[in-house]
């Protein structure tokens, strides 16, 4: 029997926050989050407790860390779907079954205690957190926006009563063999049909001043009937900027407008900065920052961030001209492939989206279920 201790202690809280980066050491595959982002959790204001409750919880073997986990009360989420769930996330174990059901027995005891009657998960405080247990595609590198773990955690997991609720895909996407001026048609066809264009930006300043507000607009609606979402608050939004501002690259930018340049569809992709994280541990040193700048410069891999299409544009061909953009920046810029991220393994619209190229589907990931 391992001791389970609630995290409320300043050793606790780096405990918690170190072990992953113990378990992982040496593991290629691994991305750590950025130390400091993690480290704001434990803060009294971070931006999600305005729509959250959440509890922390270490596993100590002979007083060695063992594992960890987290529980979330995501009252936005319940009041949008009208349920009473509390998410798991930050889950890390051993390979030991009964320390891994000592850990999820402390969450769920603690979701009975506010009245809930399902645990789920792994998904953050948002969909803007690293989500879902990967089951297949160990042996890839894991994106900086998503986790990776062992394979033996999907076990540990279903030992303890969880069972598949949703899937999500990952894909590496690559440009057509064949030349790309059919799609380039489509595009060109499509903007003029809706009198569509381009949006315009001096510099990533100009570009969040014209559209943040925008986008976000966007991003709620056609988000909400995801899984996971929650709608945007105005810390959510803060943060999101401020993280823009750090790593956006306009070349890797694509929003659409109509004639009263109201957004139809945008696109952002961000240079991986995945290896330039991993030999720091996810601490901005000095050398960190300096590789990252590099990554960020001159990408080999660029990640997909966000892909949305306002509903009365959805099959119109409007993702043509993302398609377009994103095979742009894949030949002019030199990029090996495009990592998707997560793609809701039932979500048509996107799925069909990476079919204009040649996609190798590589990662699946997973949200687990109990009713308790």
């Amino acid at each position: 029997m391992a001791e389970i201790c609630k995290v409320e202690t300043k050793k606790q809280q780096k405990d918690f926050l170190k072990f992953p980066l113990e378990l992982y050491k040496g593991n290629k595959n691994f991305v750590p989050p950025l130390y400091g982002d993690e480290k704001k959790i434990f803060r009294k204001d971070y931006v999600y407790l305005d729509t959250c409750e959440v509890v922390y919880f270490n596993a100590y073997n002979d007083g060695k860390m063992a594992g960890r986990i987290s529980g979330i009360l995501q009252k936005a989420s319940n009041e949008k779907t009208g349920e009473k769930r509390v998410r798991f996330t930050r889950f890390d174990c051993i390979n030991d079954k009964e320390i891994a059901k000592q850990l999820f027995d402390s969450v769920e005891n603690w979701a009975k205690e506010k009245g809930m009657d399902t645990v789920c998960g792994p998904l953050g405080f948002s969909d803007l957190e690293r989500e879902g247990m990967l089951v297949d595609g160990f042996d890839e590198l894991s994106t900086f926006e998503e986790q990776y773990n062992y394979d033996y955690y999907g076990e540990l997991v279903e030992h303890c009563g969880y069972t598949k609720e949703v899937d999500w895909t990952e894909s590496k996407i690559y440009l057509p063999d064949e030349p790309t001026d059919k799609l380039d048609k489509i595009t060109e066809y499509v903007m003029k049909r809706y009198n569509l264009h381009f949006g315009k930006a001096k510099n990533v300043n100009d570009f969040l001043n014209k559209y943040a507000d925008k986008f976000f607009e966007l991003l709620d609606v056609a988000y909400d009937g995801l899984y996971g979402t929650v709608p945007f608050t105005d810390g959510m939004k803060k943060m999101m900027i401020s993280n823009f501002k750090l790593i956006i690259d306009l070349k890797h930018v694509a929003v659409i407008l109509d004639e009263n340049e109201n957004l139809v569809c945008l696109g952002l992709c961000f240079p991986s900065i995945a290896k330039a994280v991993q030999k720091s541990n996810g601490h901005l040193t000095p050398a960190a920052i300096v590789r990252i700048l590099k990554a960020i410069k001159k990408p080999e891999i660029i990640d997909l961030g966000l892909v949305a299409v306002a509903p009365e544009y959805i099959n119109k061909g409007v993702t043509a001209a993302i398609c377009s953009e994103l095979a742009k920046m894949l030949k002019e810029d030199g990029i090996k492939y495009a990592e998707t991220n997560l793609n809701l393994e039932d979500n048509a619209a996107i799925q069909n989206l990476w079919k204009r190229f040649k996609a190798v589907r590589h990662k699946r990931r997973r949200s687990y279920i109990k009713h308790i």
